[in-house]
């Protein structure tokens, strides 16, 4: 992990907050995809649920049923999928299709029998810190110390993967900007990714379009938010962070090699 990976989101829903209805059917999304791994992504993160604040759960048959079709597509061109669920069965079907890492918003929390199918399938899987459900997590958003509290509650969920018979090595983490944190509390995680990274796990960062980059960018329209994404993400990365998950895949991809070319930072993927 000594070069950044650029992770394109590609929600196959139609509520997700920033860009929800429009890859809502598989051929569009398909070919939305294609278009992320010819602009350079080298995951492609596909949801079928959106785990915005207040969202409510997608019943599993038909979270499957968006995703699957539109894993398998991609997987056949040569992507490497990340699966963007926080359910067993819908892990399980990903993988199957073709996913290689499991992303799950709940840390595997939410399905009890997630730990033990993705320990069973040996893939990696991303932590990412959470309290609460999306229908919830905005009450919860209470700390005396943000940076303190986050980095010991994801800890807390990486030894549980641990003893569930996860390998270390398969394990990232994500802080959860958004999830559970509002304004200031976002931008004082984004300030201690240092020791995030110095858990000795890739860090992801997921702060693409985020409500707090336009609150502090002035940026009302989330498709507007993308010079302040930017700006975040490469910030990430200065303190150590290895995956950035975005919705604007070209335009980050080549802000990612102009940071590269100034820091003298490897680029693996040539």
């Amino acid at each position: 992990m000594s070069a950044p990976l650029i992770m394109g989101i590609l929600n196959v829903t139609p509520d997700s907050f920033s860009d929800g209805g429009k890859f809502s059917g598989a051929d569009g999304a398909i070919a939305a995809g294609v278009l992320m791994l010819e602009a350079g992504a080298d995951i492609i993160d596909v949801g079928g649920e959106s785990t915005r604040p207040n969202a409510e759960a997608v019943p599993v048959e038909e979270e499957i049923s968006r995703i699957v079709p539109v894993i398998a597509a991609l997987a056949a061109r040569g992507a490497k999928i990340s699966a963007d669920t926080r359910n067993a069965a819908t892990m399980a079907a990903a993988l199957d299709a073709g996913a290689a890492i499991i992303n799950d918003v709940s840390a595997l929390q939410h399905d009890p029998a997630s730990a033990r199918l993705v320990a069973a399938r040996n893939c990696p899987v991303v932590l990412m810190h959470m309290r609460g459900t999306p229908a919830t997590m905005n009450a919860k958003a209470q700390y005396a110390d943000v940076v303190g509290e986050v980095l010991e509650e994801i800890l807390r969920r990486r030894d549980a993967a641990i003893a569930s018979g996860i390998a270390r090595e398969n394990i990232a983490l994500d802080p959860g900007f958004g999830f559970a944190k509002k304004g200031e509390q976002n931008l004082a995680l984004l300030r201690a990714t240092s020791r995030f990274a110095a858990l000795g796990h890739p860090v992801v960062i997921g702060v693409s379009r985020k409500r707090f980059i336009g609150q502090f960018g002035g940026a009302q329209d989330p498709a507007k938010r993308f010079p302040g994404s930017l700006a975040a993400a490469l910030f990430a990365l200065s303190q150590g962070a290895h995956i950035l998950r975005v919705h604007d895949v070209a335009e980050t991809v080549q802000g990612v090699k102009i940071w590269r070319e100034l820091t003298g930072t490897p680029d693996l993927s040539a």
